[in-house]
């Protein structure tokens, strides 16, 4: 495993969370500069670690020059969770959402007021989930990786992929039940709600989902239990550090010329191969 972690340490970057949304950036130094004819549209991003709203500003600069799509100046605006991003968009403070395009399909299923917008400078951008764990849990983290392997293998992972996010009930992603083993060892797992039908929490409360599903399926192969803990998206670097949870959901994002290293990366947390991926999408009210 050790030259797979090397390998994946070198190709991703940054995480952020439950994820939401598009992965920020680091500033070179250098000044937007916009033409005063250009069109201004706020687009709602979650809240990044390490990359500020005019850090993203510049970043989205460059892709769409780089893209030669630039006739709009996108202006980023941050918010906490997806619930106010949400509110944000319909209250005119953005006028689209940044997402990815499994969430996008659910939040566009769920309400009929949003569309996809046509953004085809955006085609392309692709990120990674995974696990993240204290880098001192080394054990933890082995554990995972093997599963993961496992799963991708047999193709079970694959499965629960169709199952739970291509060909699910979008509206109403289904509760799982997680097994529970007297004995066992318990692994603590953060959860937002922040990400459906991936990291999402029903009316009741009750976490579920494709991530859900996928925790399962670990603990079943792991004979470990898990509990599920709810966090705020905000707080999930904190309760991973704090040892509140053993392992939270992240995103992370291939290395290229538009992707500095460490854009939302905690100190001393490991990051478990990809275990799934998806591509960025833009949503807006209807016109």
């Amino acid at each position: 495993m050790g030259n797979d972690k090397l390998s994946l340490k070198k190709f991703l970057v940054g995480i952020c969370a439950a994820g939401l949304l598009m992965t920020g950036c680091g500033s070179d130094g250098g000044e937007v500069k916009h033409d005063s004819q250009e069109k201004i549209t706020k687009i709602g991003m979650i809240t990044h670690l390490n990359a500020g709203e005019k850090q993203m500003e510049e970043y989205l600069f460059k892709v769409q020059e780089k893209t030669r799509a630039k006739v709009v100046n996108h202006v980023p605006v941050f918010f906490d969770n997806l619930s106010a991003m949400e509110m944000g968009l319909e209250a005119g403070k953005v006028d689209k959402i940044s997402t990815y395009n499994c969430v996008a399909n659910y939040l566009i299923n769920k309400n009929n007021n949003l569309e996809f917008s046509n953004d085809s400078w955006i085609s392309g951008l692709e990120n990674n989930f995974c696990f993240a764990v204290k880098d001192d849990d080394a054990q933890l983290d082995a554990d995972l990786e093997k599963v993961l392997a496992e799963m991708k293998s047999d193709g079970s992972l694959n499965k629960l992929i169709s199952e739970y996010i291509v060909n699910v009930d979008k509206k109403n992603p289904p509760a799982i039940e997680i097994p529970n083993f007297e004995g066992a060892d318990t692994i603590k797992i953060g959860v937002t709600g922040d990400l459906p039908p991936l990291d999402y929490i029903s009316a009741d409360g009750t976490p579920a989902g494709f991530n859900t599903a996928l925790l399962a399926e670990i603990a079943k192969r792991l004979n470990k239990n898990v509990e599920l803990v709810q966090i705020d998206s905000g707080a999930r670097a904190v309760a991973l550090s704090a040892g509140e949870i053993d392992v939270i959901f992240w995103v992370v994002v291939p290395e290229g010329e538009f992707f500095p290293k460490n854009i939302d990366t905690p100190d001393g947390i490991e990051l478990s191969a990809p275990y799934f991926k998806d591509n960025i999408s833009h949503i807006q009210l209807k016109k």
